[in-house]
């Protein structure tokens, strides 16, 4: 089973996958309409708002919590 390198979610299925792609190596959540991945800050963003509406930290609690997580990716890692 592949993981999305952008956010970690598992992906089991077709419709798990960027457009329906299981050849993507992120999840339809990481993806723009057009089938590209998003970019860090687009993602960042999303995964705050993510963590703000699911755990109800403050935004400022969740930002850090996503930036954390994200730096475990293999999307985002720095080299």
């Amino acid at each position: 089973m592949k993981r999305c390198i952008a956010c970690g979610m598992p992906m089991k299925n077709p419709e798990d996958f960027a457009m329906g792609d299981s050849e993507k190596e992120y999840c339809r959540y990481c993806s723009r309409p057009d089938g590209t991945m998003q970019s860090y800050e687009e993602k960042l963003d999303s995964l705050t708002n993510f963590i703000v509406k699911t755990q109800g930290l403050e935004i400022k609690a969740a930002n850090i919590a996503a930036k954390s997580m994200m730096d475990k990716l293999p999307a985002w890692k720095v080299k």
